[in-house]
């Protein structure tokens, strides 16, 4: 997909001729009104389809190896991760290094947050190291917000317990408009531990913002209660759920999540629930395999499945994730005056 050039877009952009390297062509900038990027709920139509466009055109830059620009030079990222996470965390910091930032990982287990050191301080600190940007990763819901209320740089949820997950909302967006063309008025199945899923719910805000249709396939212990509110369907039967869907999502069990008893047996969650070739005939001949990551190869989704190269999106996933997370930190960083959160 071609972007028309930018007369207006930002100059940091055409410094990238100093090192002999093409910027990437970008859409046509609109009003952004956004200081941090917390959840879907807060994005307009417009506004996703403009982080959606120029995260295309990163993509397009990464696959033809365009080597690192000067949006973010003299400019700091810092990855602070209260959860373990290997995809977001490393694609924020492939981001932002291809941007030219300066990138600083700060290891919560060796932290003084890890000794007790409350939200509150752990802001004062990164105030104090005038980072432009901060992409954040916390067990508890709100907890990024609360963090953005504090700091006086740009902030990212890179998921925050159950709650949201934007970043992974928008790439898998991507990575369907990419092979599907279009997003409005597709049928997407999310499979697997609702309850418990960031991923989900971000998902759902953006797929029915974009006008797709969404189903929720999931034993009636991993369905939160009134789910049918968001404008979902919702099924208990993995094999009726999945009828003339277009994209098939598997979502992983949540078990650091979990309190109790969900699911009888990881066997017995397969034989249900896990995505297999005799399930997915019931979806569309096109259909198309997603999970977010990490995968429990035999628990949610067939390894032969995971692996068909024509109707899996997994590895798609994985690379849009670094074009999505340049897009939201351009966008984020960008010189302009104060602007509401």
């Amino acid at each position: 997909m071609q972007f028309p050039e930018s007369g207006t877009y930002i100059p940091a952009l055409m410094t990238a001729a100093k090192t002999g390297l093409s910027a990437p062509k970008v859409p046509a900038e609109i009003d952004f009104p956004h200081r941090h990027l917390l959840g879907i709920q807060d994005l307009s139509p417009d506004e996703i389809t403009y982080l959606l466009d120029l995260s295309d055109s990163y993509a397009e830059h990464n696959r033809a190896r365009g080597g690192k620009l000067d949006i973010m030079r003299d400019k700091t990222l810092i990855n602070l991760f209260f959860e373990d996470s290997t995809r977001t965390r490393t694609s924020f910091e492939l981001a932002g290094m291809r941007l030219g930032a300066d990138v600083i990982n700060i290891a919560v287990a060796n932290s003084s947050i890890k000794k007790g050191e409350t939200i509150i301080d752990t802001a004062m600190t990164l105030n104090a190291m005038h980072a432009d940007a901060l992409a954040v990763r916390h067990s508890n819901a709100g907890a990024v917000k609360l963090l953005s209320e504090k700091v006086n740089c740009a902030v990212i949820n890179g998921g925050d317990g159950s709650h949201e997950h934007p970043t992974q909302a928008l790439l898998d967006a991507l990575a369907i408009r990419r092979r599907k063309g279009h997003l409005q008025g597709l049928l997407v199945a999310l499979c697997g531990d609702i309850a418990h899923s960031r991923v989900a719910r971000s998902n759902i805000y953006l797929l029915q913002t974009m006008g797709a249709r969404v189903r929720v396939i999931a034993p009636p212990t991993l369905i939160p209660p009134a789910m049918e509110r968001l404008g979902v369907e919702v099924f208990h039967d993995m094999r009726a759920g999945l009828e003339d869907c277009d994209i098939v999502m598997m979502l992983r069990l949540q078990r650091e999540r979990m309190e109790g008893s969900f699911v009888p047996s990881v066997h017995e969650y397969f034989k249900f629930y896990g995505l297999d070739y005799d399930k997915l005939q019931h979806a569309k001949p096109d259909a198309l395999i997603m999970h977010p990551g990490p995968m429990n190869r035999g628990v949610e989704i067939d390894s032969d499945v995971a692996d068909d190269l024509d109707r899996s999106l997994i590895r798609e996933q994985v690379e849009m994730g670094v074009a999505v997370r340049m897009a939201c930190l351009d966008v984020l960083t960008r010189d302009r005056p104060d602007t509401t959160p």
